[in-house]
């Protein structure tokens, strides 16, 4: 697979989308800014959300929603620039509306049922222009927050907790036909689903913990999951950090009885999405070394909903 370079030196790149007119945005987590690549490599900053803007999707009304966690402390490790914990100003998540005509940033959510957002993370949002989204939460010391899957209304008006608890919640899809959900795990390395009964709802799985999953796939040894994207045939797609460093895409059938591992050149992958002619186009943030890249993938990626 022939990975080619679009442009460098963001600073920890996530949350790409693409647009109709070539161009990808991204989420550039260290520097607070939603920022336009364009076609030729340029760049060009959008909005100041501030804080840490993370997953970013298209509204039904054309507007970015945002996912912001708040903003973390950086070190340095072997080289690169890795988030290290909440940072200074942290004061807690929020989700975000932008709207990339004139950068004009609103605060919709920083709360749900009077509990704070730790750290939203991604989103995807569903045929009625609703907002599924994944409070991954923040790392101390000595402890980590305890967090999982919210789901939102665009306006501002409702935010709820659908999925409670998960073990750093991260990426979060849906099936092609809408009627599935995925989300993955970031540091078991799991990827779980949950059947959708309607806006904001899943069905319940009988069990002893309540809206428990049902599990996709695990994979072996120190491995992270990080957001995701679902292809046309509905594999997932998940970026994935390996501790030996050789991080890529694990792309899973719905089932979890096929699993490949697509390498790329960095060791902190982080997210993926897809456009050009067919969708055939997918767009890579490579966060250690601020890079985003583009390849054409075996698959063509599902269309979202706006």
């Amino acid at each position: 697979m022939e990975i080619r370079e679009l442009t460098d030196g963001l600073q920890f790149p996530e949350g790409p989308v693409a647009l109709p007119d070539g161009s990808v945005l991204v989420c550039e987590i260290r520097r607070g800014t939603l920022t336009r690549v364009l076609p030729d490599g340029a760049c060009k900053i959008v909005a100041e959300t501030g804080g840490g803007p993370n997953g970013a999707a298209v509204g039904a009304d054309g507007k970015v929603y945002v996912c912001n966690s708040g903003g973390d402390e950086w070190t340095e490790r072997a080289g690169m620039m890795v988030p290290s914990g909440p940072g200074s100003a942290y004061r807690g998540g929020s989700i975000q509306r932008v709207d990339i005509e004139t950068g004009e940033v609103e605060t919709l959510y920083t709360e749900c049922d009077g509990i704070p957002l730790k750290g939203p993370n991604d989103i995807v949002i569903d045929a009625e222009g609703g907002l599924w989204i994944t409070d991954y939460g923040k790392t101390y010391e000595r402890h980590r927050d305890v967090t999982g899957v919210l789901y939102a209304s665009p306006d501002g008006s409702s935010i709820r907790e659908v999925i409670f608890p998960l073990e750093g919640p991260n990426g979060i899809g849906l099936s092609p036909d809408g009627t599935r959900l995925y989300v993955a795990e970031s540091i078991p390395g799991r990827l779980w689903a949950w059947e959708i009964t309607g806006p904001g709802e899943i069905a319940q799985v009988p069990g002893l913990l309540q809206g428990a999953g049902t599990l996709v796939a695990g994979v072996p040894g120190m491995q992270f999951f990080d957001s995701l994207g679902v292809d046309a045939e509905g594999g997932i797609c998940v970026a994935t950090i390996r501790n030996t460093g050789d991080g890529g895409i694990t792309s899973i059938s719905p089932d979890g009885a096929t699993i490949e591992f697509f390498p790329m050149p960095d060791p902190i992958p982080t997210n993926i999405c897809w456009g050009g002619p067919e969708q055939r186009t997918a767009y890579v943030t490579l966060s250690a070394s601020g890079r985003l890249v583009a390849c054409d993938w075996p698959r063509p990626g599902l269309k979202l909903n706006f």
